[in-house]
């Protein structure tokens, strides 16, 4: 049920479902210009198209994305699927992916206390980034400041982060950022498609259950990691 308070958005009076969030930290430096952000592009466009089709995914599930490469952008704030307009992405600049970590700390942080303030459940959020360089902003106090915010999150249970290595991505510094029991999936090829399709399939089975009593049944990965035998 939503709390009476003096202000509420719309968006929570005419949807009080519980809400599940997914932040997108897409790196659009300039390692990934051609085949590379022209498959993210597709990728993105496929993940919107699934969730979209899904009615619950539809209420329950939010996008926000950020990326990374000639600066830090957020770029699309949290909105439903039937409202999330998949950005078209350019490749230009460095990898600053540490300030995009804390970005994206910052926007999950808002949305949920924006979901608190109106008396919205919600899920545990996820945050997804995807990579194919190492971070140009490793030696600096932000990607020390990532690494302790994203490992903090997951003791704490504040949020899910995911890593997802591309090509010649540095797969070692981006699993600084990653739970031992989850490090950084290498991409098989380009498969960016069955990439977001497995994210679309997950977040909706996430969406089935109940807040913090059931655990969702999460599709393999195998249709899009390099999985070692």
């Amino acid at each position: 049920m939503i709390n009476q308070l003096p202000f509420v958005g719309v968006e929570f009076v005419d949807n009080p479902e519980p809400r599940c969030p997914c932040v997108l930290l897409l790196d659009t430096s300039g390692s990934m210009r051609g085949q590379a952000i022209a498959a993210l592009n597709q990728g993105v466009e496929l993940l919107a198209e699934e969730l979209n089709a899904d009615p619950l995914a539809r209420e329950r599930i939010e996008l926000a994305v950020i990326t990374f490469g000639d600066e830090v952008q957020v770029i699309q704030d949290f909105v439903s699927p039937a409202a999330f307009m998949p950005p078209r992405f350019e490749a230009d600049g460095n990898t600053p992916m540490g300030r995009a970590v804390l970005a994206g700390c910052e926007v999950l942080e808002e949305r949920k206390h924006a979901y608190q303030s109106a008396g919205v459940n919600y899920f545990r959020p996820w945050m997804f980034l995807i990579t194919d360089g190492e971070p140009t902003d490793y030696n600096t106090d932000m990607w020390r400041k990532a690494v302790e915010l994203t490992r903090q999150a997951e003791a704490s249970r504040n949020f899910i982060f995911y890593g997802v290595a591309v090509n010649d991505a540095n797969q070692s510094k981006l699993n600084e950022l990653c739970p031992p029991h989850r490090l950084a999936q290498k991409l098989r090829g380009l498969n960016f498609g069955e990439l977001f399709s497995w994210l679309s399939c997950s977040l909706r089975s996430v969406s089935l259950v109940n807040p913090g009593v059931t655990r969702p049944i999460l599709p393999p990965i195998t249709d899009w990691a390099l999985v070692k035998a």
